[in-house]
């Protein structure tokens, strides 16, 4: 488990589920799982993930190491709105994850997209491989 701090250094009244997801690499779900847990403090107390954070506060997680992931190719039909050699354009269904995470790591989107693309962007990381959303 690795120890994680951060300090809110801009004048934010964003929710620390926002706020987390916004400016680390946790899912926005992911953060509520952990303060759903109690390894969320926010200076120095347990907070949830509704809790409004504001400039100064020191927010401290305890997160659990990632297990390493195999993403695999997936035949999971998409419904292409556009696609050039660049860029995929997708009406994704509601309910359909969006990438790989703890008790998703199949039929999500990225696993339709590197069955159908073959080869992604490596922007964003190796989960959330070149998507914008």
């Amino acid at each position: 488990m690795a120890k994680q701090t951060w300090i809110v250094s801009e004048d934010t009244k964003e929710r620390l589920d926002k706020y987390l997801s916004s400016n680390t690499e946790l899912s926005r779900t992911r953060v509520q799982q952990l303060a759903d847990e109690g390894m969320i403090f926010v200076n120095g107390k347990v907070a949830k993930s509704s809790l409004k954070v504001v400039s100064g506060d020191e927010i401290s997680c305890d997160v659990p190491e990632d297990r390493p992931v195999d993403i695999l190719p997936e035949n999971i039909p998409l419904d292409i709105l556009y696609e050039d050699s660049d860029i995929i354009v997708i009406n994704k269904p509601k309910g359909m994850v969006v990438h790989p995470a703890p008790g998703n790591y199949s039929n999500t989107m990225v696993n339709a997209l590197l069955y159908h693309c073959k080869d992604l962007s490596g922007i964003n990381g190796v989960i959330r491989p070149g998507i914008v959303h």
